[in-house]
């Protein structure tokens, strides 16, 4: 029986995907954590929906629904980076990147990278948790789009002659979170538009930290 969209969120949920059956006990852990975030993600939007009328349109919905769904590719992306430090999926396209790059310079640097890969395989599941957690609760957007563009922009070198790859996914990809970042996703039902407007009480909204979260928001 084939598969669809609806079907998959509900097994993602459930912790039945390939990618978390692999996991092992540990799939409940980044199971709980996609439940924290979406659950979180819910009540920001629901927040701001309250508290600040502007929001309150059909442009801040879908900006919001587009970050959603893009979150969760970040989320999913994640879990074939397991177990670490290495993971045979994570060293598979490490060494296609080398393989197939544009550029022998590009090329150069994705084999230190796979020299080093107990190293960098950590450091990439930290940065796409991190970019499922920005776009998931919409804080820093702004920063993490630009680091999504930057990221995506190293795959599609990497990944471009790739005869199993379709290389304008990756340009999607990049468009998609270049657009987060110069329309400030954020302050569309995320925290960010929460903290811009200074709607939580109690918080330091001057000083140095505030001025470069506000930057990078």
């Amino acid at each position: 029986m084939h598969d669809n969209p609806i079907h998959t969120f509900f097994q993602v949920l459930g912790g039945n995907i390939p990618d978390q059956l692999s996991l092992g006990g540990f799939r409940w852990f980044e199971v709980a954590l996609y439940w924290i975030l979406l659950i979180g993600s819910l009540a920001i939007a629901y927040t701001n929906w309250r508290l600040d009328s502007t929001q309150r349109t059909g442009t801040h919905l879908s900006i919001y629904a587009m970050r959603l769904v893009s979150a969760g590719m970040w989320y999913l992306g994640t879990l074939w980076k397991l177990p670490l430090p290495v993971s045979a999926g994570f060293k598979f396209w490490l060494e296609n990147s080398e393989k197939y790059s544009s550029f022998q310079a590009h090329a150069a640097i994705m084999q230190v990278f796979l020299d080093h890969i107990a190293v960098v395989q950590p450091l990439v599941f930290l940065l796409e948790t991190a970019l499922a957690v920005s776009l998931m609760l919409g804080i820093a957007v702004r920063l993490a789009g630009v680091v999504g563009v930057l990221f995506t922009l190293n795959l599609l070198i990497g990944l471009y002659n790739d005869p199993t790859e379709w290389p304008w996914t990756y340009v999607g990809i990049i468009c998609t979170d270049g657009m987060f970042a110069v329309s400030q996703a954020g302050r569309s039902l995320g925290l960010d538009n929460l903290l811009a407007k200074r709607l939580i009480p109690g918080l330091p909204y001057d000083g140095l930290v505030a001025r470069a979260f506000a930057f990078a928001s």
